[in-house]
This record gives C-alpha cells, sequence and structure tokens, in this order.
C-alpha cells in the first residue's frame, strides 16, 4: 500500500523506465535477463523515486524549512532536483572524500554543500544533527519508510510487464532499494527469488544481516562507490531485508570492472558502478540458481552517474 500511494505522488516527476532484454546476458545464463534501465531515470537514477516520496508526503508548513541529506551523490542530486521542483531550500552533507566529480556535479545543482566526516555514515549522523538545531527535514536515503516505498515504485512497474519473474537481482549499500522493490514482489506472492548483490569492498548490509544486527564494516575504495560507506544505527532496512532478500552474493572489484564494460559493449549505454554489482552478482550466482531455458531474471541497473575519467579507466 506505501508503494501504491507513493506511485501516486511521484508519477508526474519521474520516469517510467524501459526493461530490454539482454541478448548477451541471456546467452551467458542460458535464460531469459532483462534490465531495468533506471540509469534513463530523471538525474540518472532510481533515487529520485525515493526523495519526491518523502517531500511530496511533507507537510507545506515542513517543507518551508527546507530540507537537507548526506550523499556521496546520485541521492543528493534526487534531493536537490526534487527540492528545485518544490521551491525548497536544500542542504547535501558529503564525506570529506566523496568522488571529486560527483561533488561538482552535487554544485552545479544549486544545493547548498557541507563536507563533514570519513565516509558516509558519519555524513549522515552530522546531517541529522543539523536537522535537528536548525528544524529542517532530513531527508534518509534509506532509512524512512517513504523513501523506501518511493523505491518501491520500481516493483510496481515491474508487475506491469508481460515476462514474470523468477529472479531480480539489485545492489545493497543501505537496502532502500532492494527493500522497496523486494517487499513489492513478495507482498504479490509471485515467488520472485530476490538477489542482493553487495562489494566486497564496502559489505555493511551483507555483514549486518549475518550478524543479526547492525555492525561497522570496512569501507575500503570502490568502483561502487554510490553503495559505499556503513548504515546508521536503527535502520529500518536491516530487518526489511532480512525478510524480502533470499540470496546474498559479495562482488569483487574486477567483476564489477567486466560487468561495466560488458554492458557498454553490447549495449551501447554508460552504467555506473553500482549498477555493475549487480549484474556481477547475478552472473555470480547463476551456478546456484537453477536456472533453466525457461526461468526470467530482472537486473535492476540502478545508475549511470560516473565520471568520463572513471569511465574510461574501467572500460578501455
Amino acid at each position: 500500500p506505501l508503494a501504491v500511494a507513493a506511485e501516486a505522488r511521484i508519477r508526474p516527476h519521474v520516469r517510467v523506465t524501459p526493461v530490454e532484454r539482454s541478448v548477451a546476458l541471456s546467452r551467458v545464463a542460458e535464460c531469459d535477463v532483462r534490465l531495468k534501465l533506471e540509469n534513463f531515470q530523471t538525474t540518472g537514477s532510481f533515487k529520485i523515486r525515493g526523495v519526491l516520496s518523502k517531500l511530496l508526503s511533507l507537510e507545506r508548513d515542513e517543507l518551508s524549512r527546507g530540507v537537507i541529506t548526506a550523499s556521496t551523490g546520485n541521492h543528493g542530486l534526487a534531493t536537490a532536483h526534487a527540492a528545485g521542483l518544490l521551491g525548497v531550500r536544500a542542504v547535501i552533507v558529503l564525506p570529506e572524500g566523496a568522488n571529486p566529480w560527483r561533488v561538482g556535479a552535487l554544485r552545479d545543482s544549486g544545493a547548498e554543500l557541507r563536507l563533514h566526516g570519513e565516509e558516509c555514515a558519519e555524513a549522515e549522523a552530522w546531517a541529522r544533527e543539523e536537522a535537528r538545531a536548525t528544524g529542517a527535514v532530513y531527508v534518509s536515503p534509506y532509512n524512512d519508510p517513504e523513501v523506501v516505498a518511493g523505491q518501491g515504485t520500481i516493483g510496481l512497474e515491474l508487475l506491469r510487464e508481460p515476462a514474470r519473474m523468477d529472479f531480480l537481482a539489485a545492489a545493497v549499500g543501505g537496502g532502500g532499494l532492494i527493500s522497496g522493490v523486494g517487499g513489492v514482489l513478495k507482498e504479490r506472492g509471485l515467488g520472485t527469488r530476490v538477489i542482493g548483490c553487495v562489494p566486497e569492498n564496502s559489505p555493511a548490509m551483507y555483514d549486518s544481516v549475518r550478524a543479526g544486527r547492525i555492525v561497522a564494516s570496512e569501507v575500503r575504495p570502490t568502483l561502487s562507490d554510490s553503495t559505499a560507506g556503513n548504515i546508521e544505527p536503527g535502520a529500518i532496512t536491516l530487518d526489511l531485508c532480512r525478510s524480502y532478500v533470499d540470496d546474498w552474493v559479495l562482488v569483487g572489484e574486477e567483476d564489477i570492472r567486466r560487468a561495466v564494460r560488458l554492458v557498454f559493449e553490447e549495449h551501447r549505454m554508460v552504467i555506473e558502478g553500482a549498477a555493475g554489482v549487480a549484474i556481477a552478482g547475478f552472473l555470480g550466482t547463476i551456478d546456484r540458481l537453477e536456472l533453466n531455458q525457461d526461468s526470467t531474471a530482472v537486473i535492476i541497473v540502478c545508475g549511470g552517474n560516473v565520471s568520463p575519467d572513471d569511465f574510461e579507466d574501467i572500460v578501455f
């Protein structure tokens, strides 16, 4: 129900993104593999869905106090865009080591930027404190029911596709995307097997699910910078991931690189590292998924925001 309400709110402002069959991936997996192309979404990633779901659920007097969030890029871009649509002041907090190209894109968006902490969890904690001090509304990248519901609208769009979904793979950082989409599919009783794909160099949700509680993980540099970082204490997505995700797979950096390159070579599309995690993660699980020629798998291509220099380093 939350996702249905979220879709009604955000529909005028977001795209119904295409689903495209991948001949190359279908050949490798020996089943029907389809890509949900959120890299074609407004601001270049799925994040606009969750942000607009949150902002459009607020009262006007709440919005008048402005919004604040923490982000290494995609969520910040979405927040800046949504705030601009609604005429709201936006402050974006980034960790000190954020990708310079993403920082530049955020600066060009018109939002006010603040740098704090060495990684995402520290920036999130500071942004929440600033929200309490100033009265601004904190917009979490994942730890909010309305944000999760917004990401779940991807699941509603997938339900309208003619092909069934035996498997669904998505990259996992804070878990908002896979919680929202997985929740919609599971609640419809489709029997879809949901695969959470996590970069080895930033495995916070994977480690937390295994521990049964939120734990701090070592965060190392990764091509999947938009899923990097630890999870804030009390995040609602831990229990959602434990409920809705059937399989987990860790993905190495070289596998991410190969996946991004494959999509460029076979589809002539630019995708970011996090989307490569989902593709590589699916390919890394095909031996244990009991796929056959009648199976259908959907991989969420979560975004396409990558700097030209980084993309060149990955692909060429």
